[in-house]
């Protein structure tokens, strides 16, 4: 198996391309920048090195101008040395501007060439003063009218010419230094140009690369991991996350394909259940309906058959006189006669036995967590065809224990679950509170369902009494329930606005258990 890219290589791979281009791209800026300060720096300290070399060339070029003739030979030695020494000192000032300079780094040569011109005034200088000093002694008359005049002296005149084009030449040099440095910017601005240019494009190139192998390493995988899981989602788990990626979006898309598929099977499986446990709920409603039934038909016609064994019973003593008298006749109404008796009584033994079949008995009683008991059978109508469409919220306050039969409380909760889910509409609430009450714990069931009028509330407990908007109700189920809430000491009310305005059942249960009703009333509330 092929080493894995992980998505952190990537990234780190991109981000490495991203800041090595833009570290070129920054690299010729700052070398551009860098040379441009540098020759700034350069010409602003030559352009104040030229000023001075002015000022000095100034001072230099006034040394032999012509004097007062009338003026002697001390007289213009002293004005000489004082232009002289005037000179130095822009001399001194020019060199301080070229030692700042190459102090500041400002001068790539150092001042090479301009230590070496300003060595050559000085000693220019010292010629100077030499052939000053010359003349003074010995003047030398070369025309009549330059008679006693030192600057026509040759040695300081040649002296003069030399102080001249020597700072010329420095003024040249100055100005060479100038356009060099110029020339050096250009240069460099040139390659700056030039590489900002060539890693602009080079980061343009990196960056479409980058998008377009990132929509490969990334976005795709991640458009299809999210349309797989819209997918399933909506219910099909039957389609396949393909990914190739090499990655943690390959191994979470292979994942995910594990998973949807686990999940299908579980799916299936829970569906197959439903579907059974469906079906076996709508047989235990059948058998639950059939027994509700049996025990309301049995109780109906036990009464008439126990008329009809008393009247077979009268019958039989009345005609026992009459029948004496037709000897022929007595043995065949005699026969009849027991026969029905007989029959009525096997008949009415029949009905009995459908009775204690469907009376919900005493049971063993233990203590229970009500609020776990409601839960249970809440868990359970979820699942009922009534409870499509409606919401139910179950607000316990506390754990209340509470000694009864856990089976016939679950079947109180079911009863009035199931009533409230066919009285609403879609949309519709079922609110369940359980709380203490003053004789024990109160369970309340309130719902936004159709309501009752007056009349229904009257008679909502009777058996076979039914206002079931689905025409499917046998009327027992309250009556059923009533039952066995007295059985454990209890009671139930009912209560309603009206029609439209919802119906509150209220189950009071003691906590300790009650003892138990008598036969007659057991039998009494089943029917």
């Amino acid at each position: 198996m092929a080493k894995r890219w992980r998505i952190r290589h990537k990234l780190l791979l991109g981000l490495g391309l991203v800041l090595s281009t833009f570290a070129l791209v920054l690299a010729g800026a700052v070398q551009g920048l860098t040379s441009y300060m540098s020759t700034m720096n350069t010409l602003d300290s030559k352009f104040a090195e030229n000023v001075c070399a002015e000022d000095f060339k100034q001072c230099v070029l006034s040394l032999l101008k012509a004097g007062d003739s009338a003026t002697s030979l001390d007289d213009e030695a002293i004005r000489i040395s004082a232009r002289a020494m005037q000179a130095r000192e822009k001399l001194a000032v020019y060199e301080k501007q070229l030692n700042d300079t190459i102090g500041r780094r400002r001068d790539p040569d150092m001042g090479y060439k301009e230590k070496a011109r300003i060595k050559e005034i000085n000693a220019a200088f010292m010629q100077f003063d030499k052939g000053i000093e010359s003349a003074k002694r010995t003047p030398t008359i070369v025309h009549e009218a330059d008679a006693k005049r030192i600057s026509s002296d040759p040695a300081v005149s040649t002296a003069g010419i030399l102080l001249e084009r020597l700072v010329q030449e420095l003024s040249n040099d100055i100005g060479h230094e100038v356009y060099r440095h110029i020339a050096e910017a250009k240069t460099h601005y040139h390659r700056s140009m030039v590489a900002v240019i060539v890693t602009a494009v080079l980061g343009v190139l990196i960056m479409a690369g980058l998008l377009r192998f990132f929509y490969g390493w990334i976005f795709q995988p991640l458009h299809k991991l999210q349309e797989g899981v819209r997918r399933v989602a909506g219910g099909n788990f039957d389609g396949k996350i393909e990914l190739n990626s090499a990655d943690e979006l390959e191994e979470l898309a292979d994942a995910f394909n594990d998973m949807t598929r686990r999940l299908h099977v579980k799916y299936s499986d829970l569906t197959h259940q439903f579907d059974e446990r469906g079906k076996q709920l709508v047989r235990s409603e059948r058998l639950a309906s059939v027994g509700f039934l049996a025990a309301g038909v049995a109780h109906e016609i036990n009464n008439p058959l126990a008329s009809i064994a008393f009247c077979a019973e009268a019958l039989e003593r009345r005609l026992a006189e009459l029948l004496n008298r037709l000897p022929r006749e007595q043995e065949a109404v005699g026969k009849y006669l027991k026969m029905i008796e007989q029959e009525a009584f096997r008949c009415k033994a029949i009905t009995q036995n459908l009775l204690e079949f469907s009376r919900v008995g005493e049971g063993q009683r233990v203590a229970t967590d009500l609020s776990e008991t409601v839960q249970s059978v809440l868990e359970m109508a979820q699942h009922l065809k009534a409870s499509e469409g409606k919401r139910v919220v179950f607000r316990p306050t506390s754990k209340l224990i509470a000694q009864v039969n856990p089976q016939e409380i679950r079947q109180v909760v079911l009863n009035m679950v199931v009533n409230a889910m066919e009285s609403m509409d879609d949309g519709g609430t079922l609110n369940i509170t359980l709380a203490p009450g003053k004789k024990g714990v109160e369970i309340m069931f309130a719902d936004t369902g159709c309501g009752m009028q007056r009349d229904v509330l009257e008679n909502i407990f009777e058996p076979f009494f039914t206002r079931s908007r689905t025409g499917k109700g046998t009327g027992l189920g309250l009556s059923i329930s009533q039952r066995i809430v007295t059985q454990h000491g209890g009671e139930i009310e009912a209560s309603s606005t009206g029609l439209n305005q919802g119906s509150t059942f209220i189950v009071r249960l003691p906590l300790a258990p009650a003892a138990a009703m008598k036969e007659d009333n057991v039998v009494r509330l089943a029917a």
